[in-house]
């Protein structure tokens, strides 16, 4: 018996077919589906039963667990402990993409994709439960870029295939095992080995206020100006405001102050903080204890590396360790905090 196929033109999300396709996978069913890599199979990895047939139908060893994926990156820690730095580094800029980690999962692994295809994104939110989601061949034969080739082999030995067309890329995504103190590529995919390193070992420096629209701005733009001047391109730097607010653009004072240092913010738009931004950040400078307090209500396994960006100024400290918000305070208030935040600037620049 030849298995039923969906036809899902241009990768477009119709509710009938995404709905079809959740009820087979809910009653224990295996479906050949598109992703922007290879076309894989997914399966309820809950149902012990709709997971050993796939283990049969792969003629995969049983000692080689199948990848989860995810339609959120926060959903990392559902399923893995004691996360590293590098792991939220990489998801970041990868995810959804052609990226698989490899985590602890109390005394087990797991590895974890997020894939970058609609329908498989969506179809995710419909059902459930987790989904395996191995590659669409037997083991050992060249994983399938179209629906045809997947069921070269799979025809009739799965309950439904989605047709969405060829990959878009073609190739399956790196593996990269996070489980050591050094990390190592398992098998090197769609991303190469030197882009991961980069990701990895390039430090991320985080500048925290209230509204991201001046004091955050200012210290980002200023560090930038400092490492480009060092040609130093092993650092990012980002800020981001405990307000939550997005695109706010920062304020008269704040463009004309960073325009005297030949710097242009004027096209910068405000970014709320994110538990993400603090996972992946080496160094967190905030400008005043209640962000610092903020930080850890939002992270609170949050570790040694969140600063008052005013503990390295060269300014008499008697007045607190706070920089206070100059936002509606007189232009000579917004100088004073901007030659407080320079000179912080000036020397950190120097310990990362």
């Amino acid at each position: 018996m030849k298995t039923p196929v969906i036809n899902i033109e241009n990768n477009r999300v119709d509710e009938k077919k995404l709905k079809k396709t959740a009820e087979v996978l809910t009653k224990g069913g295996l479906v050949i589906v598109p992703t922007e890599t290879v076309y894989g199979i997914v399966v309820n990895s809950l149902n012990d039963l709709a997971v050993k047939r796939l283990y049969e139908i792969k003629k995969r060893p049983l000692n080689k667990p199948f990848t989860i994926i995810v339609e959120r990156k926060e959903r990392i820690e559902e399923f893995s402990q004691n996360i590293p730095r590098s792991a939220y580094k990489l998801i970041d800029k990868f995810w959804p993409g052609p990226l698989t980690i490899i985590l602890r999962n109390e005394n087990k692994t797991v590895g974890l994709r997020m894939p970058d295809h609609p329908f498989l994104l969506k179809l995710m939110e419909e059902v459930h439960f987790p989904l395996y989601c191995p590659s669409a061949n037997i083991s050992e034969k060249r994983p399938p870029r179209n629906l045809e080739e997947a069921l070269k082999d799979l025809d009739g030995y799965v309950d439904l295939a989605i047709d969405g067309g060829p990959t878009s890329i073609g190739i399956e995504s790196t593996i990269v095992d996070l489980t050591q103190e050094e990390f190592s590529i398992l098998r090197e995919g769609a991303i190469p080995k030197e882009k991961i390193k980069e990701v990895i070992d390039k430090k991320i420096v985080l500048f925290v206020c209230t509204g991201n629209s001046c004091r955050s701005i200012m210290a980002e733009a200023l560090l930038n100006k400092k490492l480009e001047q060092m040609n130093r391109h092993d650092v990012e730097v980002i800020s981001a405001g405990i307000a939550m607010i997005n695109g706010i653009r920062p304020s008269d004072e704040t463009i004309e102050l960073l325009k005297e240092e030949g710097l242009d913010v004027s096209g910068y738009f405000s970014k709320g903080i994110s538990p993400l931004m603090i996972k992946k950040s080496d160094l967190i400078f905030v400008m005043e204890q209640l962000h610092k307090k903020r930080i850890k209500e939002l992270v609170p396994q949050i570790k040694n590396n969140v600063f008052l960006l005013k503990e390295f100024a060269k300014i008499d400290i008697n007045e607190g360790l706070d920089i206070p918000d100059p936002i509606g305070k007189p232009l000579e208030f917004y100088k004073h905090t901007f030659y407080v935040i320079k000179e912080a600037v000036e020397r950190i620049v120097n310990i990362i």
